[in-house]
């Protein structure tokens, strides 16, 4: 008996002196009661602010992280970039999910790269695992599934030219979509700087004279390495039977750094 939408409505006929009133009842759960309730406040009476349809979709995300963001975005009334940013700074969000489920019901995969990746891994961890498991554990086609595994097989790269090239222009265009949200996107419109041209002027500042900002130098001039040619030879130096468990190690190493980052940014508001 919580009201969903019309609290206004229902005070105005107690106002009125009303015994009873009309009413559609919602059956369903809470987190779906919430997210009809935002729907309705953004078509109709007086709008929602900015910041409660951004607060809104921050909670749809953690009590829905498998959705899309063009579904959140329609039920919150922003754009889908701007989503896609929230998405990227929360720290709720699930790593283990490959898929998302639009407005229409459809669960569609991620990046091809990223659900490659992850069934190379499943592979590695377990190479017994059958072509159904390993698609269906990553969220990938059975056809990729294959793909990916005849690759390894022949000791090659999971990830085809054509698949990361197609992969890092989606990034580009999410990337730019989200520069045109305010606040979650504001390090997309931070110009790049160069890190060996930074490092010695933070290294001179007092106010990182402190135990966790000589721990954030050690880290930073640690990972500041800006010679494509050297992270190619990292990579090269990587024995054929440790590629998916450094790889691993990497990109959980990469996601810190980027909560870091977000973190950061919120800071910087």
């Amino acid at each position: 008996m919580r009201i969903v939408d019309g609290m206004h409505r229902l005070r105005a006929a107690q106002l009125r002196g009303d015994e009873s009133i009309e009413v559609e009842f919602f059956d369903g759960e809470a987190e779906d009661a919430f997210v009809l309730a935002v729907q309705q406040n953004i078509t109709h009476g007086l709008p929602l602010s900015r910041a409660d349809r951004t607060a809104a979709a921050k909670r749809i995300l953690a009590d829905h992280p498998d959705w899309a963001d063009r579904r959140i975005a329609h039920s919150t009334g922003l754009a889908p970039g701007t989503v896609a940013a929230l998405r990227q700074c929360s720290t709720d969000r699930n790593e283990q999910l490959n898929t998302r489920v639009g407005s229409d019901g459809r669960i569609r995969p991620l990046r091809a790269t990223e659900g490659r990746l992850r069934a190379s891994q499943l592979i590695a961890d377990n190479p017994g695992a059958s072509l159904r498991e390993i698609a269906t554990s990553a969220g990938i086609a059975l056809a990729t599934a294959k793909d990916v595994r005849d690759r390894l097989r022949q000791g090659i790269d999971p990830v085809s030219a054509k698949v990361s090239k197609t992969s890092s222009n989606s990034t580009v265009r999410a990337n730019v979509k989200s520069a045109h949200g305010p606040a979650a996107s504001r390090a997309a419109l931070v110009p790049p700087v160069a890190a060996d041209g930074v490092l010695p002027s933070l290294r001179n500042d007092p106010s990182l004279r402190t135990e966790a900002g000589r721990m954030l130098l050690q880290l930073l001039i640690a990972h500041s390495l800006d010679d494509e040619v050297k992270w190619r030879q990292l990579a090269a130096g990587v024995p054929g039977h440790r590629v998916a468990v450094v790889a691993q190690i990497a990109r959980q190493c990469a996601e810190k750094w980027r909560h870091l980052a977000c973190e950061l940014d919120r800071r910087g508001l």
